[in-house]
């Protein structure tokens, strides 16, 4: 799984860097492998003057699904990390839920069809065979 966490407006220290880390690694760790790259963009929209600005906008890039963008403003970067990240875990676990929900119903409908078919199949031959 490939992140990427970018600074806008500010100067990405390492414990931040390092909570960010943590916490995708968390919130993303049991279906990385539908997962090909993290992009995280943090920035200070009001600056010094302070504020409910500091804004995390998470894009989780997947394999075979639309992309799982979320987006938090508080007034703690730190909470604004731990709240996108933790949606996007719960995001990502429902759409891979519903990605192999519809996988097993696709299987089940063909299976039927087979069944259906060679059923169907065995009922001309006995059909013709009689004739």
């Amino acid at each position: 799984m490939h992140v990427d966490i970018q600074a806008r407006h500010f100067s990405l220290t390492d414990s931040l860097r390092k909570h960010a880390e943590r916490r995708l690694h968390l919130a993303l760790t049991c279906c990385s492998e539908y997962i090909q790259k993290v992009v995280m963009r943090l920035s200070d929209i009001n600056g010094p003057r302070g504020g409910s600005d500091k804004h995390c906008h998470l894009q989780v890039v997947l394999a075979g699904l639309p992309d799982i963008v979320i987006e938090d403003t508080e007034v703690d970067l730190y909470i604004a990390i731990n709240r996108a990240t933790e949606r996007a875990g719960h995001t990502l676990v429902r759409k891979v839920k519903r990605q192999h929900t519809l996988l097993n119903l696709e299987r089940s409908a063909s299976r039927k069809k087979e069944v259906y078919t060679s059923a169907l199949d065995d009922e001309i031959e006995k059909s013709t065979a009689r004739d």
